[in-house]
């Protein structure tokens, strides 16, 4: 297979009839990296909304399982990407989802903004930093993809187009992006969670070569000290300079899951994709929205 055929591949599907399948494609075969980094992105600025922030940190789920939540967020999501909503560790997958979300009440729109996420910050990152730019294909895929999971997680006026989507996102993060404690409290968990997965020498570097990828509202919200432009600029290249090395490489041939990344390290002995996932917080009523996916043992 010759770099671009699966892209010609891709092109020659329906974006409408065949999003998840394009999806699973792109995210799979062509960036699966990327859509993993994307995706962390894409869940960690949503702390940056106090009403999500602020009940996170309530639930403790993220500051003291904060590697535990991550996999299940990775896994529970992942696992619709691999089989489809029609499977059964799609359907699985939906209805853990949906369980964790009924125990709690979350606002309507702190649901769509966070299902916003998933469809820009992909496009973002990989126009920013991917091998090669998304096709318009892809970029139709990708809502659509959401639109049926937002549909079955019962959200109600999800945005229609990839442009509708964005424009809801810059919105909501305009209007809702401030300070809070409990917040930052989450923000430094997920910071440590990644920097535990290197050598601890590294750990300052790791920390400062993240916070140069975040935006300025972001870091704003957060009130971290931005990393100085030199930084961010050397940091930025490096990303962008991997994906011109990723461009020179032979096609993926076979599928990366989220289940086969290394990042994931709660489950070494396999897990069932049920029983993934956050349980009702006694007093608290609000939720961490997270992914999950399919399991190894099924």
């Amino acid at each position: 297979m010759k770099r671009f055929e699966r892209l010609a591949q891709i092109r020659r599907m329906d974006p409408y009839e065949d999003a998840s399948e394009i999806y699973r494609l792109t995210s799979a075969y062509e960036f699966p990296w990327d859509f993993t980094r994307a995706l962390e992105l894409a869940l960690y600025r949503t702390y940056a909304v106090p009403s999500i922030g602020r009940l996170l940190a309530r639930t403790a789920e993220l500051t003291d399982r904060t590697q535990r939540r991550y996999d299940d967020t990775s896994l529970l999501l992942d696992s619709i990407v691999e089989h489809g909503f029609a499977s059964e560790q799609g359907r699985t997958a939906v209805r853990r989802i949906n369980q964790m979300h009924r125990s709690y009440d979350i606002p309507n729109d702190d649901m769509r903004y966070v299902l916003c996420t998933f469809v820009v910050m992909p496009r973002r990152w990989i126009d920013a930093y991917g091998w090669r730019r998304l096709s318009r294909h892809e970029t139709i895929a990708c809502a659509v993809h959401y639109r049926t999971l937002g549909r079955h997680m019962g959200i109600r006026g999800i945005p229609e187009t990839y442009e509708e989507f964005e424009a809801c996102l810059d919105a909501y993060e305009e209007a809702h992006f401030d300070w809070d404690e409990g917040a930052r409290r989450v923000s430094d968990a997920t910071l440590d969670l990644m920097a535990s997965w290197y050598p601890r020498p590294l750990t300052p570097l790791l920390r400062t070569a993240t916070l140069a990828l975040l935006d300025e509202p972001l870091l704003r919200a957060f009130r971290y000290t931005p990393p100085g432009p030199g930084t961010r600029a050397v940091v930025r290249r490096a990303v962008r300079l991997r994906g011109r090395a990723v461009r020179l490489l032979p096609p993926r041939r076979a599928p990366h899951y989220a289940r086969q990344n290394w990042e994931i390290k709660s489950y070494p002995n396999g897990y069932r994709l049920a029983e993934l996932g956050t349980r009702p917080v006694p007093g608290v009523r609000g939720c961490p929205v997270r992914q999950a996916g399919a399991s190894a043992a099924e």
